[in-house]
C-alpha cells in the first residue's frame, strides 16, 4: 500500500519516549508516518525538541512557541525566550499556542495576551500557527475575528467541537482541522460533527503521548498510531485509505510549507 503520512503533533521528545525514541521511530516509519511536528510548550522543552530534531532531521519538523498551561507570572520572560528561538529560523510553525480553560483560568486574560502576541510573529515570519483551544474555542474564535487577515494560516489542533464549531474554524481562510486520536472515540460525537467538513481541510495528529486513539486507549500514544486515526477517516468518509493519505499529507505540506 502506498502510504505516506504525516503527525502534523506530537510530543515525542518527552520523557515519556526517552527508553526507546528510537523504536519509536522506526515503527512509525513502518506505519507510513515519513514526518513528524515537534509543537514546543515553553523554555524548558526547547533543548529536548532541539535534540530529537538534531537527531532525526529527514522524520521530524519543528515548532516554536509558548503553550497556554506555561502562561504563568514569568509569560513575558517566557515569551522572550521563545521568541529569541523562533527567530533562529530553525521552525516551520509558531506552536504550540492559544487559550485553556479546562486546568486553570488564573491567567486567561494573560493567555489571550500571549496568543495574540505570538500571533503577530507569524505574521511577520510567515508561519501557520497551532492552536490549542481547550473548552475555549469561543474565545479562541473572538480573538481570531479580531486579528486574522491574509497573512495568518494555521490548524486547529485537536479540533473538538460541534458541526457549527467546525464551520466557523473553516471560514478561516488557510485554516485546517487537527483530526487525532478522539476522533477515534466511539462517544467523541466528532464522526458527526465532522460528516460535512471537507477533507482537503483536514491533517492528521496523535498529540503523543497523550489522546491515544482506539484500539490503543490507556497506553502512551505515539506518532505510529497517526494510521489509525487516517483509517478511521477512511471509513466515514468512504474513501480509500490511499486517498485519505494523499489528501490529508498534501494539506500538511501546504500548512507547512514543505514537500515530502
Amino acid at each position: 500500500m502506498n502510504l505516506k503520512l504525516i503527525d502534523t503533533h506530537t510530543h515525542m521528545y518527552l520523557d515519556q519516549f526517552n527508553e526507546d525514541i528510537d523504536s519509536c521511530i522506526k515503527r512509525a516509519l513502518e506505519n507510513k508516518v515519513v514526518l513528524s511536528a515537534l509543537p514546543n510548550i515553553d523554555s524548558s522543552t526547547i533543548s529536548a525538541l532541539k535534540k530529537l530534531m538534531n537527531n532525526y532531521p529527514d522524520q521530524t519538523l519543528g515548532m516554536m512557541g509558548l503553550h497556554p498551561c506555561s502562561v504563568k507570572e514569568n509569560y513575558q520572560s517566557e515569551l522572550e525566550i521563545i521568541y529569541q528561538e523562533l527567530k533562529t529560523g530553525n521552525y516551520h510553525a509558531v506552536g504550540e499556542i492559544g487559550i485553556d480553560l479546562y486546568w486553570d483560568k488564573t491567567f486567561v486574560k494573560d493567555q489571550i495576551f500571549a496568543f495574540k502576541e505570538q500571533i503577530e510573529w507569524a505574521k511577520d515570519l510567515d508561519l501557520p500557527i497551532v492552536i490549542h483551544a481547550r473548552e475555549s474555542l469561543q474565545e479562541i474564535f473572538s480573538v481570531l475575528d479580531e486579528v486574522a487577515d491574509k497573512r495568518l494560516r494555521g490548524v486547529f489542533h485537536c479540533f473538538i467541537g460541534t458541526a457549527a464549531d467546525a464551520i466557523k474554524a473553516l471560514s478561516y481562510q488557510g485554516f485546517y482541522l487537527g483530526i487525532g486520536g478522539v476522533y477515534t472515540f466511539k462517544n467523541s460525537g466528532l464522526s458527526e460533527a465532522l460528516a460535512q467538513a471537507p477533507l482537503e481541510r483536514m491533517v492528521l495528529e496523535t498529540d503523543a503521548p497523550y489522546l491515544t486513539p482506539a484500539p490503543h486507549r490507556g497506553k502512551r500514544n505515539e506518532t505510529a498510531y497517526t494510521l489509525h486515526v487516517a483509517e478511521k477517516l477512511a471509513q466515514d468518509k468512504g474513501l480509500p485509505l490511499e486517498k485519505v493519505s494523499e489528501i490529508t499529507t498534501a494539506n500538511a505540506c501546504d500548512l507547512f510549507k514543505i514537500n515530502v
